[in-house]
């Protein structure tokens, strides 16, 4: 018998259908409304582009020098104005594809080499491939003499509550100071954030209220009678860490004086830090709320330790941080107040669900909650836009190059902000490491093909 094709009804067709769940158009009739601007003003408008356009035209002519024509180009581009100029850029680009200039400043290296491929010139990524396997190299190196240095401490025997993440901490530190000449600052910074994260292992989580005064009050005193002081878990802990301090100013040489005495001001505000730790303890026993998250902060904004790790940077990054450079830093300007605050505000985003399960002083999240009559998830999102404005306070310091501020000084600081803000930015990946482990590993364990 032959089978005939069912023919559906109108009513079986719409009982086989799915219901429509997509929103209605954002915009509506908005455009049928729009008014342009008048003749007039789109006459200026057209005319003054013109002016503008045989401006730029001219500078593009008399660009006769490799880094300004590359700084010229990428900025055309990045303002989607390169359209205008194609023949221009084709010619300067041929130019200098053509030459035979020799940088040594790894930024116009980079940037002709961008611009080259990106426009479809033959130029070998041999060197980049090379110098990213050599770098990996150096620091595998380094991580290799700061892992028998960590494992001095005996964490296993003594301190095996803390968190035990010194490859994250190398990690951390190589978004900020990345290039090859910058070893011992990475060496000095990975050791100063050990060290400050054990004294918040040890202050915040595992100490009573008695024998977290007891390591401030040695860390303030800084000399080996004061181990007389602490329970013995921590004494082993607190001679290392003196000893530590010894090694890194004979690291510093003879020739070093001023830096040497610099290392003595992290030193001192490092005992800012202990002693910041002490007022969130009294806090924490008191069940104290700030009233506003600007009392907090000029707290906890010390205390998150970003300050003392990035001044411990600059010890360790030669001649090209000068004295008068670190006096600057010392006066917690602009640039390092927005960057600490970052940090901070992050940390608290990230970590104040799993801090307040435990008996943990109030964070940032929850004064804000008082202070505002906020949820949790709502002050977080305004928090957020704290976040933002410190940016800005720090983008604004710096492109204001000082002598007391050069672009390096800044840069490195713009560059812990980014870390601590990739850290973070969706958890709190220092202490939930497994969620960092891949981008670890090809940093460290996966050398680029050549």
């Amino acid at each position: 018998m032959a089978l005939t094709p069912r023919v559906c009804s109108v009513n079986d067709a719409q009982g086989l259908r799915k219901a429509s769940t997509f929103h209605r158009s954002l915009w509506g009739d908005f455009f049928l409304t729009y008014q342009p601007p008048t003749a007039p003003q789109h006459a200026y408008m057209t005319e003054r582009s013109e002016v503008l356009k045989e401006l730029v035209r001219k500078m593009l002519e008399n660009a006769n020098e490799i880094p300004k024509i590359l700084d010229l180009i990428v900025t055309l581009q990045r303002l989607g104005l390169d359209n205008h100029y194609e023949n221009e850029i084709d010619e300067l680009l041929n130019v200098v594809y053509c030459s035979d200039y020799d940088s040594k400043d790894l930024n116009i290296v980079s940037l002709r080499f961008y611009l080259l491929r990106k426009n479809g010139y033959d130029v070998t990524s041999e060197l980049a491939k090379l110098n990213f396997n050599l770098l990996q190299l150096l620091y595998c190196e380094e991580l290799k003499n700061v892992t028998l240095w960590w494992k001095q401490l005996n964490l296993e025997t003594n301190l095996s509550f803390i968190r035990d993440r010194l490859v994250e901490m190398h990690f951390w530190m190589t978004g900020a100071c990345s290039e090859p000449k910058y070893s011992l600052a990475r060496v000095i910074t990975t050791k100063m954030t050990a060290c400050i994260t054990i004294l918040d292992d040890i202050m915040d989580t595992y100490s009573t209220t008695e024998e977290g005064l007891q390591l401030a009050e040695a860390i303030y005193r800084w000399e080996e009678n004061a181990a007389e002081l602490l329970p013995e878990y921590m004494k082993g802990f607190y001679m290392y860490f003196l000893k530590t301090f010894d090694a890194l100013e004979d690291e510093l040489g003879p020739n070093k004086s001023y830096r040497v005495l610099y290392l003595k001001e992290v030193a001192s505000i490092l005992k800012m830090l202990v002693r910041g730790n002490s007022e969130e303890i009294r806090w924490r026993d008191e069940h104290y709320i700030p009233e506003t998250i600007n009392e907090h902060l000029e707290l906890s904004g010390i205390t998150v330790g970003a300050f003392q790790v990035a001044v411990s940077s600059f010890v360790g990054m030669g001649d090209i941080v000068t004295k008068e450079i670190l006096d600057w830093l010392l006066t917690y300007p602009r640039l390092m107040k927005g960057y600490t605050t970052i940090a901070r505000l992050s940390n608290d985003i990230a970590s104040t669900k799993r801090e307040q399960t435990g008996d943990h002083y109030a964070s940032t999240v929850q004064c804000y909650m008082l202070q505002h009559g906020t949820t949790m998830h709502e002050a977080c999102e305004e928090i957020k836009e704290l976040i933002d404005d410190s940016w800005k306070d720090v983008m604004k310091a710096y492109v204001t190059t000082t002598t007391e501020q050069p672009k390096v000084v800044a840069r490195t600081v713009v560059d812990f902000a980014r870390t601590a803000d990739y850290i973070y930015k969706k958890t709190d990946a220092f202490t939930f490491s497994h969620t960092i482990k891949d981008m670890i590993a090809l940093l460290y364990l996966e050398p680029t093909t050549v």
